[in-house]
């Protein structure tokens, strides 16, 4: 007995067909214009997102600026900061503003370091303790990992809805064809199920 082949035919739905329903046209549609926006959509969402980065890392790089401190206390038999590769410790610092101001704040200094040592800190905008501004390979690395996220999860949004209306059309096909189904067997007089 020869076996029986099942060809595949590719872009079915947009051929003219006597199979074909309305419904498959529309669905066709609806694929081609989800894929199309989440294509679209992906490379706009991150490429706002990398700008957004950008503009943040560039804001904080302009706020913030560095400051020569003085240690107020001793930094021996403090423990190291949380970070299990910080080796530092937190000690209070005390520097002068552009104002005139003295500012006492905490900063991580190294281990065993006396009273009156002098370091280097970054402050921000309010002359609070800050951190050190990302470097342009840190900046760069952030802003496409924030676009490659951003752009994942905007086309996977889009993606997702497009498989949810697929889902619904399919319902509704089936409803359809139970309903042609139906009216095929009691005009004819028999069941076939």
């Amino acid at each position: 007995m020869a076996e029986a082949r099942s060809e595949h035919v590719r872009m079915w739905r947009w051929r003219r067909s006597p199979l074909r329903r309305r419904c498959d046209l529309v669905e066709a549609w609806v694929v081609l214009a989800g894929w199309v926006l989440a294509l679209v959509g992906g490379v706009v969402a991150g490429l706002v997102a990398v700008g957004a980065v950008e503009r943040a890392a560039e804001e904080q790089r302009t706020r913030s600026r560095q400051v020569t401190a003085v240690l107020v206390d001793d930094t021996d038999g403090k423990t190291p900061a949380r970070v299990p590769a910080d080796y530092r410790v937190w000690a209070k610092v005390r520097w002068t503003g552009p104002d005139g101001q003295t500012h006492t704040d905490d900063a991580r200094v190294a281990p065993k370091t006396k009273a009156g040592a002098t370091i280097r800190v970054w402050t921000d905008g309010r002359d609070q303790i800050t951190a050190e501004p990302l470097s342009a390979g840190e900046i760069t690395l952030h802003a496409v990992s924030g676009g490659t996220l951003a752009a994942m999860c905007a086309a996977g949004t889009v993606l997702g809805t497009v498989w949810v209306v697929r889902q619904l059309m399919e319902r509704r096909r089936l409803a359809q064809w139970a309903v042609e189904w139906e009216r095929i067997d009691t005009r004819n007089g028999w069941k076939t199920g």
